[in-house]
């Protein structure tokens, strides 16, 4: 109970941003709510109201939130939708995943940047953004700093792609459906993807949509493959197979799936 008292201050001021975020990205929709959020933690940050008493705890209510994040995210993703999308869809998301993971991976190592943080840039670019890396931080004992790194990143390209994927899809010819493939199989959040596809065209959206949530499918998956492949430092002690948000993101799934 002392604890749970700790974290309230906490994480009320979190939901306090969390709503500005929304409404803010609700009168500018390519504002996304998360990149609003991600630019007032960079400017609490960077003030005195940094070290006020009601955020201190903030980094485990981060964690969290995030956490939760990954388990209500399975509600989104009914496998009967994504099998809809046919074997060449299916084939598309599972090559996309496992070429830009695999090519992230690849990147980070020549340049000698620290496995870690490749690692989470690796899932949050090939699988879901943020949720993606928070499922993967504690697994391969990243730091504080390589989290926050990895999120403002995915959050600042997924934004600009939300143009940028659209822009080009008119300017190669694509056809709508075409475009939306391009967009579900690229971007890195849902909320993004479905900006995007939104400027592409009305039919856009839900095969966009799809196809994104056939890369979230792989969010288990991916975990294992990188604790195989980076593993955590002795110091983080046991691993466990599956985390406790990640067998609720399957339930979840599960839950969506059964009609409930």
């Amino acid at each position: 109970m002392p604890t749970l008292v700790r974290r309230l201050p906490p994480l009320g001021v979190a939901l306090a941003a969390a709503l500005v975020a929304v409404a803010v990205s609700g009168l500018v929709p390519l504002l996304g709510a998360l990149l609003v959020a991600l630019a007032l933690g960079t400017v609490v940050a960077n003030t005195p109201l940094a070290h006020a008493r009601a955020l201190v705890g903030h980094a485990a209510v981060t964690k969290l939130l995030l956490r939760l994040g990954v388990v209500l995210l399975g509600l989104r993703l009914p496998l009967g939708d994504v099998a809809a999308i046919g074997a060449a869809g299916v084939l598309v998301v599972v090559a996309t995943v496992v070429l830009t993971y695999a090519a992230t991976r690849a990147l980070g190592t020549r340049l000698g940047l620290d496995q870690r943080l490749v690692t989470l840039l690796a899932a949050g670019f090939s699988i879901c953004g943020a949720a993606a890396i928070a499922a993967l931080a504690d697994a391969v004992g990243a730091r504080q700093k390589d989290v926050a790194h990895s999120v403002a990143l995915v959050t600042i390209y997924g934004t600009a792609m939300i143009v940028l994927v659209p822009w080009a899809a008119a300017g190669l010819g694509l056809s709508e459906e075409q475009g939306a493939i391009w967009a579900g199989a690229s971007i890195h959040e849902v909320a993004q993807v479905v900006a995007a596809a939104s400027i592409i065209g009305p039919g856009a959206v839900a095969v966009a949509t799809t196809v994104k949530l056939g890369r979230v499918a792989l969010l288990a998956p991916t975990y294992l493959v990188a604790v195989r492949s980076v593993g955590a430092p002795a110091s983080a002690g046991r691993v466990p197979l599956l985390p406790w948000f990640l067998v609720g993101f399957v339930l979840m799934v599960a839950l969506r799936s059964s009609g409930l």
